[in-house]
């Protein structure tokens, strides 16, 4: 198994420059892709836009006592760390790894393309 490769793209220079709603979540695009972006007790999290349920828009959605994301819709409910739904039904959540450097905030985007691990 080959490594992933992502593009690093900056969203902002500092946490306070992101303009979360009062549910501690907002939608960006990020490399061409709608992405989640939501303030946690334990640091920014990002994952896809739209529930893979029902294309719930998961900005609209809630995180919950345990730092889950709750989708708008029929409240599925994931796990920021792996994607992976609560209930156990198969559903996927995309995860995108975020990381807080000392110029800035940004977000990974895993290359795509049938060689991209030979970059």
């Amino acid at each position: 198994m080959h490594p992933k490769k992502y593009s690093w793209y900056k969203i902002a220079d500092t946490i306070g420059e992101l303009p979360f709603g009062e549910n501690d979540l907002l939608q960006l695009e990020v490399g061409g892709k709608n992405v989640c972006i939501s303030k946690t007790v334990t640091g920014i999290r990002a994952c896809a836009a739209k529930c893979p349920h029902a294309g719930g828009i998961i900005a609209e959605g809630f995180l919950d006592k345990n730092g889950n994301i709750v989708c708008p819709v029929h409240r599925y409910v994931f796990n920021l760390d792996n994607g992976l739904e609560a209930t156990g039904e198969g559903y996927y959540l995309i995860i995108y790894p975020v990381e807080q450097r000392e110029n800035g905030i940004f977000l990974g985007i895993e290359e795509s393309g049938l060689f991209s691990w030979l970059k």
